[in-house]
């Protein structure tokens, strides 16, 4: 049987501060900045999971919750849900929180899929999720209903 490993193990938090060079006139972090930072987050939790390099195959709708503007804290959390083959799909959420303030927002969330490539690019296997607790054994059944879906 392969070995399996738990979302844990492979589980990625990035946090970033949202500079002026982030945002748009209007002092808001950019779409495209924060979907940057996500796929970041997510390719290092796909590549300590497969231990190889990874390559985004996809993510799915990004919707923006609430904005995040200059001097604000962003925080990310990558976590693998499920791994197939050779693919991997990585659920990424990101919040927003106000320098002093304790309460954070939630920005957005994603779920992005990331195959494992061998040292000749071509896809290659990788090891299987061992969920550990109601949360991931039902992020771990929905992530087959998302693939079939897409």
């Amino acid at each position: 049987m392969q070995k399996r490993k738990t979302p844990g193990r492979s589980r990625v938090l990035k946090t970033e501060v949202v500079c002026p060079n982030d945002t748009n006139p209007m002092g808001i972090l950019q779409g495209g900045r924060l979907v940057q930072w996500m796929d970041i987050a997510a390719a290092v939790c796909a590549q300590t999971h497969a231990e190889a390099t990874c390559v985004t195959a996809s993510m799915d709708k990004v919707s923006f919750i609430h904005p995040a503007r200059v001097g604000d804290i962003v925080t990310i959390e990558a976590k693998i849900t499920r791994a197939f083959t050779t693919s991997m799909e990585i659920r990424v959420q990101a919040w927003t929180q106000c320098v002093g303030n304790i309460m954070k927002e939630k920005l957005s969330e994603s779920y992005f899929t990331f195959v494992a490539l061998n040292e000749k690019s071509k896809p290659t296997s990788v090891k299987l999720v061992k969920p550990v607790n109601e949360e991931e054994k039902k992020l771990f059944t929905d992530a087959g209903k998302r693939k079939s879906n897409r």
